[in-house]
């Protein structure tokens, strides 16, 4: 096998260079770094020769290398790469018109002596800033503390129960949102925190609406909206993506059927209930282009669509505005899921703009 391919070691010639992160690499210069091959993509060019785009990220770069077929690393790449392994890289970064890219001089998957070298996987996984401990201690106090009825407790701390594995570690997307490790629970919170909050507030303004607004089904449906996507969604190092059935049904329907089914188990719990709480989870994305097959019409469903709606676009927007750029740059690139330059300020500074 060819050493420079697969050894650990430099090439003949050639002396052991220090590792550096894939993000720490200058333009036009060359380091070794471990990354992790999150996306590949096979294609043709015009003349109809077959070539993969790959994509090797750390914590803070995605760059694209090209691999042509007259490659060194085509057969390899055509063999036994696959998205969420680890590879050992020796390469040269560049930038152009088509963003940040790779060539690649040495290429290996890591082993186990690399863990005497630094690597770790968990590095290289985004994962929520909150602890996930102290989430869904914070979730769970809000179940017991704002749901009286008993029945509708129960539903919900079944399905938190028996899924905690999964809502501790899963994405809330594919992308876009909260597309990291744990971002599941954390968009949960945050929309669950947001929908008491406007729940409170117009119960308070509209204290004689009937029936009343019920801050019971607003948290139940803030916390159930998504749980459709444990199904939708595998987790899986280098990202979530889609089952069989999250391709083919999709989240909502996955989640309002997961909800029909703890539901027979509580045969206590009102009919009147159980369909406001199904109609929540269907409506919770307002549109059918957005995947809603019904608008929200109840006022439950119509703060918890909106609860979602703001914490998936605030967190686009904060992320957006998070991307590196020089300090007198005044709009993000449109490069985003909102797809939209974001405002930063009038050629100031950070400390200008505070």
């Amino acid at each position: 096998m060819n050493r420079s391919l697969f050894g650990g070691g430099a090439e003949e010639g050639e002396t052991a260079e220090a590792l550096v992160k894939l993000s720490e690499i200058a333009p036009g210069k060359k380091g070794e770094c471990f990354a992790l091959l999150c996306d590949r993509q096979r294609a043709e060019t015009r003349d109809g020769k077959p070539y993969y785009r790959c994509q090797f990220r750390d914590l803070n770069r995605t760059a694209t290398a090209m691999i042509w077929s007259d490659s060194s690393w085509f057969e390899v790449c055509d063999e036994s790469w696959a998205p969420g392994q680890f590879f050992r890289l020796r390469a040269r970064y560049t930038e152009n018109q088509y963003g940040p890219q790779i060539e690649i001089e040495r290429i290996r998957e890591v082993n186990d002596e690399d863990k005497a070298a630094g690597f770790n996987p968990a590095d290289y996984l985004p994962q929520s800033r909150f602890d996930t401990d102290r989430m869904m201690q914070e979730l769970r106090g809000i179940v017991e503390k704002e749901i009286d009825d008993a029945p509708l407790q129960r539903l919900v701390l079944s399905i938190l129960d028996d899924h905690e594995a999964d809502i501790r570690e899963y994405p809330a997307a594919s992308r876009n949102h909260h597309a990291y490790r744990s971002g599941f629970l954390e968009h949960v919170l945050s929309v669950t925190k947001t929908a008491v909050y406007l729940g409170h507030k117009y119960r308070d303004y509209y204290s004689e609406m009937s029936p009343p607004l019920s801050i019971e089904l607003i948290v139940a449906g803030a916390i159930l909206h998504d749980i459709g996507k444990l199904i939708e969604l595998s987790a899986e190092p280098h990202g979530a993506d889609y089952t069989a059935p999250g391709r083919l049904i999709g989240h909502i329907l996955l989640g309002r059927d997961m909800v029909r089914d703890y539901a027979k188990s509580i045969p206590d719990l009102k009919p009147d209930t159980l369909l406001r709480l199904e109609h929540i989870i269907v409506s919770h994305q307002n549109l059918p282009e957005w995947g809603s097959p019904v608008s929200p019409h109840t006022p439950e469903a119509l703060l918890v669509h909106y609860a979602d709606d703001i914490d998936a676009k605030f967190q686009m927007m904060a992320f957006a505005l998070g991307e590196k750029l020089p300090d007198d740059a005044e709009f993000t690139s449109r490069q985003n899921p909102l797809r939209r330059a974001i405002f930063r300020g009038l050629n100031a500074s950070p400390e200008d703009r505070s």
